[in-house]
């Protein structure tokens, strides 16, 4: 099927996880022969990139819900504002008649409701897996999916976040895991026992990404004779400035000096990887991660934390090594191993590569979404 209108409704016009997987999405879409209106709250560097890939796109304001806002109060404002909204969200389907309505993140669910209204078949492409909030809060994220026609997960572990407190949810559930794109050309092996290792962590300053965690391993590394260096990539949300700055002061301790960085956001990231010897990703949160991925592809060690789709992604031993989240003994423990045992870190990142390649390719992603999309659309003309 193509040819057809598709909406698709994004919370962000940032370029980290969930946004450019929605670039991979919107370019399986169009490359499919669809025409695609990406509707966001806001402008930003995301906006160029839709472009590129053939999309349209629109600003359209809209309630989001963030992390730091996730609470019962969170979720009625929430609830309110997309009340507010629904009208001219409505207007908007109705003006452009999609085939379908695709909802990237359950953090907008007025769009959900808005299709339902509109009588446009829609689907919510879920990034999040908050299994660790309170009951009471999961239950009111995943609510709005009950009217959602299909559900895509990026993990098992998003899926089980969704159907512990829904159950009824899994049959309408499909995971797809994300699909991240290959670096541009051949990969400089790293060697975590030279002198100065370099560790590379990529991710948003939050505290559900750990970067504490990584600060306080260096710290116990380095008081222990290792000259570790740290480089951090990625910048902070609106209103978690607080977090940067606490981050820099850890960093600023004595043993610390020279050894911690702020690259801030870095795009591409590859160059970024290429420098580092070893990957980190310490999230105390994770539905999957894309950057384990990419430091997998970049053909680096990674270590990652015990949760989530990290697991899924990777295999303790085999194509990298876990750790206990939050545990920044445990980090440094797996961090001066790999130093220590070279022949292990080359065996994990070969194994890392390949398997990569072959889990989370661009190619049988695309395929995925388009077939997904597809028989939503068939569902309803059928």
């Amino acid at each position: 099927m193509s040819g057809e209108m598709i909406v698709v409704a994004h919370p962000s016009p940032d370029l980290y996880g969930s946004d450019l997987q929605l670039l991979e999405s919107v370019a399986a879409m169009v490359d499919a022969g669809h025409t695609v209106l990406v509707v966001i709250p806001e402008s930003g560097p995301l906006v160029p990139r839709l472009e590129h890939e053939g999309a349209q796109v629109r600003i359209v304001p809209m309630p989001v819900l963030r992390k730091s806002a996730l609470s019962p109060l969170g979720l009625v404002r929430l609830a309110f504002e997309s009340v507010v909204g629904l009208i001219s969200q409505i207007r908007l389907l109705r003006e452009v008649r999609p085939a379908a309505v695709y909802v990237n993140t359950v953090t907008i669910p007025g769009w959900i409701i808005a299709a339902k209204a509109a009588r446009v078949p829609v689907l919510c492409h879920v990034h999040e897996a908050e299994d660790a909030a309170q009951r009471v809060i999961r239950t009111g994220l995943a609510a709005p999916l009950v009217f959602a026609d299909r559900v895509v997960v990026n993990s098992n572990a998003s899926r089980i976040a969704l159907t512990d407190v829904i159950p009824q949810l899994n049959r309408k559930i499909e995971r797809i895991y994300n699909g991240v794109p290959m670096p541009p050309g051949p990969t400089v092996p790293s060697d975590p026992s030279g002198s100065g290792t370099k560790l590379v962590l990529v991710g948003r300053l939050s505290p559900r990404k750990g970067i504490d965690t990584a600060i306080d391993a260096v710290r116990i590394l380095r008081l222990d004779g290792f000259p570790v260096e740290l480089d951090i990539c990625g910048t902070t949300f609106p209103g978690y400035e607080w977090f940067e700055a606490d981050l820099r002061k850890k960093a600023s301790e004595r043993c610390l000096v020279d050894a911690i960085s702020f690259s801030g956001y870095v795009s591409p990231i590859w160059p970024a990887l290429e420098r580092g010897d070893i990957s980190l990703v310490p999230s105390r949160a994770e539905p999957f991660g894309n950057t384990a991925v990419e430091a997998q592809l970049a053909g680096r060690p990674v270590i990652v934390s015990r949760i989530q789709g990290l697991i899924e992604i990777v295999e303790d031993r085999v194509t990298g090594l876990h750790f206990e989240a939050g545990n920044a003994h445990d980090l440094a423990d797996k961090i001066r191993q790999l130093i220590t045992e070279p022949s292990l870190a080359a065996q994990l990142s070969t194994h890392a590569q390949g398997a990569a390649q072959l889990n989370f390719g661009v190619e049988r992603y695309r395929k995925e979404i388009v077939r997904t999309v597809d028989e939503l659309m068939g569902d309803t003309n059928a």
